[in-house]
């Protein structure tokens, strides 16, 4: 299992964490706790919105599949760009 570091309210992989701050933050100017702290005010503000697009994607998918069982193969793609639209 990954060893896992909180900080800034994330739970990230101990080696994601040692190489943002020994490979990636040094000489660019960025502080890797400011960093964290400012990834994780976008996850949290982003999470909502990622899990309603996530969960609008699982209702079209059930609905591609249910026509997808009810229709089966060949495919009268007249229906299908009709049922698509």
């Amino acid at each position: 299992m990954t060893d896992r570091i909180e900080i800034a309210g994330l739970r990230i992989a101990r080696e994601l964490h040692d190489f943002m701050a020994e490979e990636a933050a040094p000489g660019t100017g960025i502080d890797p706790e400011k960093f964290w702290e400012g990834f994780s005010a976008i996850v949290h503000d982003l999470a909502p919105k990622n899990r309603t697009l996530l969960a609008k994607r699982d209702a079209m998918q059930e609905k591609l599949d249910g026509w997808y069982r009810e229709n089966g193969a060949p495919i009268d793609m007249e229906a299908y760009k009709a049922f698509l639209k």
